[in-house]
């Protein structure tokens, strides 16, 4: 099998492992969010360390110690991850499925916005128009809800922060996840450990079923970033743009046929105004790409010789 077909159905993978979240923290009931949050910061170092340890991938962390600015990154990575994360599973097992997926719609678009504010990246004018967009669909779905979108928003945010920070820190996806659990290992223990304290923790009391519910938190965490890190070394960036919105789509059909939560009119207009500033995002970015293909290589710089010399007769 050619590597760029294997690199996107890896894509495929992990962007469909992530738009089925929705339906593995329902199954973590009756743990609370931040309960879920926390085993998911303790085994998912496990499951990394388990991969890196067979992989017998550890030159890195030599190297990243000698880099405290990277470390810091990373840590600060690992608190915006924590963030998203919780937000995340609170909003999946509150019932808040559709607006969760609306996060992960417009995060594209921020993306782009962070790159125009922290990179002075210039954006063309389709790009305008699709974040102009994006902006009016967050307000008309305001209007519909009677409040701002806020887990929507705080899942954009976070995520697209998260991702502008690991590009600066430009440490591996494993590697980083790495040491972002492990900055997070700390506090996860101590509010586990303090659950089981206060005889309110559900690990070990709901039965082994939901014991390893728990523990498989970790798996699916680790399972499509790595997922992910093989499709991004085997495809080009465009087709990874495309592939990103397999997971918002999975989270939206999950959120109406799986939940069946309500779309009222309102949230349907709002949610056609998103789509439509992704496609105009996207049919500008191939276009693009394109024209970058087409425009022919510069051509080589011809070596400047001396005046030529008649041989001297004598």
């Amino acid at each position: 099998m050619p590597e760029s077909r294997r690199g996107v159905l890896y894509g495929i993978a992990a962007y469909s492992m992530w738009g089925l979240f929705p339906l593995y923290w329902p199954l973590l009931k009756p743990s609370s969010a931040l309960e879920i949050l926390a085993h998911r910061m303790a085994w998912s170092l496990i499951a990394v360390v388990v991969i890196l340890a067979v992989r017998r991938h550890w030159s890195w962390f030599r190297e990243l110690l000698r880099t405290p600015k990277k470390l810091g990154l990373l840590a600060l990575a690992a608190v915006i991850v924590t963030v998203n994360w919780g937000v995340y599973i609170f909003a999946v097992n509150t019932g808040h499925v559709i607006e969760s997926a609306l996060g992960y719609f417009i995060n594209p678009l921020v993306s782009v916005l962070f790159g125009v504010v922290v990179f002075r990246e210039r954006l063309r004018p389709w790009q305008w128009g699709a974040a102009g967009l994006g902006a009016l669909a967050v307000v008309v779905i305001a209007v519909g809800y009677g409040r701002p979108p806020w887990i929507a928003l705080v899942l954009a945010l976070s995520f697209g922060t998260y991702g502008l920070v690991k590009k600066v820190a430009g440490v591996g996806a494993a590697e980083s996840m790495a040491v972002e659990t492990l900055v997070l290992l700390p506090p996860a223990l101590g509010y586990l450990l303090y659950l089981q304290g206060q005889g309110t923790a559900t690990f070990g009391s709901m039965g082994t079923g939901h014991a390893l519910l728990l523990v498989g938190a970790g798996v699916i965490t680790a399972l499509p970033l790595l997922c992910f890190t093989a499709a991004a070394i085997r495809v080009p960036l465009t087709t990874m743009g495309l592939l990103q919105y397999i997971a918002p789509i999975l989270q939206f059909l999950c959120g109406v046929v799986v939940v069946h939560e309500v779309m009222p009119p309102s949230r349907w207009a709002g949610f056609a105004i998103v789509w439509l500033a992704l496609s105009l995002f996207t049919w500008d970015s191939l276009r693009a790409a394109r024209q970058a293909r087409d425009v022919p290589p510069p051509p080589e710089p011809e070596h400047r010789q001396g005046p030529k010399r008649e041989p001297v007769t004598v």
